[in-house]
């Protein structure tokens, strides 16, 4: 229940300052509501300020961290999958991007996000994190905060560069409830569902091709979240 309530604070947080708030406070009601959520719940003695204390202040990243890298032809093939699964989810968030900002997207557009997207997992398997994809969320940050500038991208790219030496701010994120990154995810998935939909709006849908990609799209979608196991045996 204590989740339940710290979900529903970030939640009503998130979607009064959307509504009532302008200017500033409106653009970064998301992070204010996940500031409040973890507040609330510090209340409730849902967080615990150990891992910041534990962390120490500067920490430089070592290259291939884990060892040197080898290849094998089994993984090569399941990660090739997973790249080409990413490709299609950027794609969908880059038509969704260029709809909220009035882009015209280009063939030269797609291809200059997928290296960069391709560089990142690069860089990423250097350091010895995790790949790196665009994430959907990003969607519903953009169409709720109404900054559509990529001028605020590179100040955030330059802060998060510099956190990323500072494990203490990393542990800070650790402090952050699951609840309440569970309600701000719920208004933030809920609007890439509403995004989708405007984009949808303006397919011709008296074209039977274009009704049975769309049809064909969300079943599958539908079907694996449903019955997740019927990849069981291939994925083994």
């Amino acid at each position: 229940m204590p989740d339940l309530t710290i979900a529903l604070v970030t939640i009503v947080t998130i979607v009064v300052l959307n509504i009532f708030a302008k200017g500033f406070l409106k653009a970064i009601a998301v992070l204010l509501g996940i500031i409040i959520g973890t507040i609330f719940a510090a209340f409730l003695g849902h967080v615990s300020i150990e891992p910041v204390l534990q962390a120490s202040w500067f920490h430089l990243p070592t290259p291939f961290y884990m060892g040197v890298p080898t290849f094998h032809l089994s993984a090569i093939i399941t990660m090739s999958v997973v790249a080409l699964t990413s490709l299609i989810e950027s794609t969908g968030v880059y038509f969704a991007l260029a709809d909220l900002t009035g882009t015209d997207l280009t063939e030269k557009d797609l291809a200059r996000g997928y290296r960069s997207e391709g560089l990142a997992v690069m860089l990423s398997g250097i350091f010895s994190t995790f790949p790196y994809s665009t994430f959907s969320q990003n969607v519903g940050v953009v169409r709720l905060s109404g900054v559509k500038s990529k001028r605020p991208i590179y100040y955030a790219a330059a802060m998060l560069l510099i956190i990323g030496l500072l494990p203490k701010f990393g542990a800070l994120a650790t402090m952050i409830p699951s609840s309440a990154l569970g309600g701000a995810m719920l208004v933030l998935f809920g609007t890439i569902g509403v995004q989708g939909i405007t984009i949808l709006h303006q397919v011709d849908f008296g074209q039977d091709r274009n009704l049975m990609i769309a049809a064909l799209s969300i079943g599958a979608g539908i079907g694996i979240t449903v019955y997740p196991q019927v990849f069981q045996n291939y994925l083994n």
